[in-house]
């Protein structure tokens, strides 16, 4: 632990959790006001990694306007500080293994996807069954497959520098939890959430499809449940990162 932990810059508690609130409030307004398409499949398919930006954005300004930077001081340590020793283990494996889900879902919904009913390329799915070809969108191709990663990148890459600011910065082991809790939380959301439009987009697709038979039945179970099990673990992320306190607390 830091020698000056506790001391230099006055830690403004009061401010960080309004900030992350007024966050996730911008992120539901933005997407209550602004409709990306006529479609509502594509509005979800976009409004969901939008929330997630704006939630990142809440927590790392949260932690700036709470603690802002002291810039470069000489402290000694007695123990390296490592991010891995502060992160929420469980969580964070979880959070890895639906983020290689997601991508895996859109390298497959890339794969398989066509043009649409009007021309427009990597919309849509095209399926021949024995009454004929069938052409169903919205289907998360490239089209839509690459804004939901380049969120996902840059949402990444802002956990990654706000996890390293928390550990480096002198602050008590509480106060560095709280930060990194909510850190992890807000990448939660950025995959969770993007992981269950991506899934009930491709599911209601199957859903559609008049063949595949055995084929069909096993793929509905499984988006079905990544839809669930993501939807379950974007609300948890979402409470984690508003009211980090509370699992610190909880899980000391």
């Amino acid at each position: 632990m830091s020698a000056a932990a506790g001391r230099g810059v006055p830690w403004r508690e009061g401010l960080e959790t309004p900030v992350r609130w007024a966050g996730a409030a911008t992120g539901v307004a933005v997407n209550a006001l602004v409709s990306y398409s006529p479609e509502p499949d594509v509005d979800l398919l976009y409004g969901f990694p939008v929330f997630g930006l704006f939630v990142m954005l809440g927590v790392y300004v949260s932690d700036v306007v709470a603690r802002p930077s002291q810039g470069w001081v000489r402290v000694a340590h007695v123990t390296p500080r490592r991010i891995r020793d502060h992160v929420p283990r469980g969580l964070t494996a979880a959070l890895a293994g639906q983020a290689a889900l997601l991508i895996g879902l859109l390298i497959v919904a890339a794969v398989t996807a066509s043009a649409d009913a009007d021309g427009r390329s990597r919309r849509a799915l095209t399926v021949t069954c024995p009454a004929g070809t069938q052409l169903l969108s919205p289907w998360p191709g490239p089209y839509y497959g690459w804004p939901i990663l380049g969120g996902l990148t840059v949402g990444t890459v802002v956990c990654a520098v706000l996890l390293r600011r928390i550990t480096v910065q002198s602050r008590s082991d509480e106060q560095r939890r709280t930060g990194i809790r909510a850190a992890i939380g807000a990448w939660g959301v950025m995959v969770s959430a993007p992981l269950f439009a991506v899934s009930l987009t491709m599911g209601v697709v199957v859903l559609s499809l008049s063949c595949a038979g055995g084929m069909k039945d096993a793929a509905l179970w499984g988006l079905a449940l990544t839809a669930l099990t993501s939807a379950l673990t974007a609300c948890h992320c979402l409470c984690v990162l508003l009211l980090p306190q509370a699992y610190v607390k909880a899980r000391p």
